[in-house]
């Protein structure tokens, strides 16, 4: 670290709360004026010391117009910088979680688990980006043992530079799959850049968390040259696996037994889905890994209960909702699709939102769902987007949600098993008080 952020460290050790927004100012806290598209923060420096903020971070030089203003070259470099370094003085174990789909939901089931043993820091809903994870680890107190830190990623060698951040001593990736494939150029660029936690592992951590299932996570471990003694494994398939888990029941919400080492024990989960097993396994396998006792890992499994319209199971006056719209890549829906599919229970409905960048394969990948769903048995099959519009097919589909919502007013679906999946700006979660 430059001369600044040294002196920067010093403030931060005295001053420890950190503020990007003046509109959610905490008295003698640090202001950095971070820039974006549409802003340049630096502007609202002056005002979040009015408002109450012992020092202003800033990477523009007219508005450094006294001691209470620090100049630096880069805002977003500094906060991370200082994410780093009160990462390494603190000297914490970290465990870092990425994937394509179900990383924040394993996330949470792994927080709670250890929680049950630890005072744990964990990433807060998706603050999972060059922002967030810096902000999170600036959360870091000497009373926490532990930080879970979720990252995610839309284009090549983000893992990489989140990793040089976070310095996790721990990792776990949930899967790969074909999401945000306008950044990253294609699937094999998903894997490279999510593997890159595995390198860093391999390179300079300790262990990763890996579902031996996954044949394209164990091709990335070996790819990343991870030795055998650093994989802690978890499967569904094979019974001598340290962490052995199998489905009982989906219907709706997931059952599982759990063998580790010589102990059973069933799960009743508040997830739907049976997609989420192997999000319980890799919660059961972490909490064993640091000694969590197996009833424990039971009772933290059973007491999470989703939010924010991930795997969530809803029933209004009129209909039973799978509710599962805070995002969507043509892997997750998918798998959704096909669970639903699978569900014991008749009059069902399937509400399809658009999946967002996709890039150059938009097209074909929004075909090949509308394809799946001609094969499966649903009552009705509603689209909602300008992607699926685009599409070769027999359903009813709207150009919105909102178009959505109007059909919905005047015609009362009822009685139907109803699966809502769709990426987080088509926002499908606005249908569910009409259904």
């Amino acid at each position: 670290m430059n001369r600044n952020n040294i002196d920067l460290y010093s403030l931060f050790q005295k001053y420890p709360r950190i503020c990007t927004d003046t509109r959610a100012i905490v008295p003698n806290s640090l202001f950095f004026a971070l820039r974006g598209e549409n802003f340049d923060a630096n502007s609202f420096a002056a005002k979040a010391l009015e408002d109450g903020c012992a020092f202003a971070v800033v990477d523009d030089a007219k508005y450094a117009v006294n001691e209470r203003f620090i100049l630096v070259e880069n805002v977003l470099q500094t906060l991370q910088e200082l994410a780093n370094a009160h990462r390494k003085t603190l000297g914490k174990t970290v465990l870092a979680i990425t994937g394509t789909n179900g990383k924040t939901t394993t996330k949470e089931l792994i927080a709670n688990v250890l929680s049950q043993n630890f005072n744990i820091l964990y990433t807060q809903g998706n603050f999972n980006n060059h922002l967030g994870v810096p902000l999170t680890l600036l959360q870091l107190s000497e009373n926490h043992d532990i930080a879970v830190i979720e990252m995610g990623a839309n284009h090549l060698h983000e893992i990489a530079e989140l990793c040089a951040i976070a310095e996790p001593n721990f990792g776990l990736i949930t899967n790969v799959g074909r999401a945000h494939l306008e950044g990253f150029g294609s699937f094999e660029g998903v894997m490279q850049t999510k593997s890159e936690l595995y390198q860093w592992i391999a390179d300079k951590g300790n262990k990763i968390f890996i579902n031996e299932d996954n044949n394209f996570l164990c091709q990335m471990a070996q790819n990343r040259q991870v030795d055998f003694e650093k994989r802690v494994n978890y499967s569904l398939k094979n019974k001598n696996s340290s962490v052995f888990g199998e489905i009982i029941d989906c219907s709706p919400f997931l059952k599982m037994n759990i063998k580790i080492d010589s102990q059973n024990i069933d799960i009743q989960t508040n997830l739907i889905g049976n997609y989420n097993a192997e999000n319980v396994l890799a919660a059961a396998c972490v909490g064993n890994f640091f000694g969590v006792e197996i009833a424990k890992i039971k009772i933290a499994i059973e007491n999470y209960k989703p939010t924010n319209n991930r795997s969530q199971y809803v029933e209004t006056q009129r209909n039973r909702l799978f509710v599962d719209a805070y995002n969507a890549n043509p892997t997750s829906m998918s798998e959704a699709i096909l669970n639903f599919e699978k569900l014991k229970a008749d009059r069902k409905i399937v509400i399809l939102g658009d999946m967002h960048e996709l890039g150059a394969e938009s097209a074909a990948e929004h075909q090949k769902i509308v394809n799946l769903i001609k094969n499966c048995r649903f009552d009705y099959c509603f689209l909602i987007g300008k992607n699926f519009e685009q599409t070769d097919n027999h359903f009813r589909t709207f150009s919105s949600t909102d178009d959505f919502i109007n059909y919905l007013k005047n015609n009362n679906l009822q009685n139907f098993n109803i699966l809502i999946k769709g990426s987080r700006a088509v926002k499908l979660e606005k249908t569910i008080e009409f259904l």
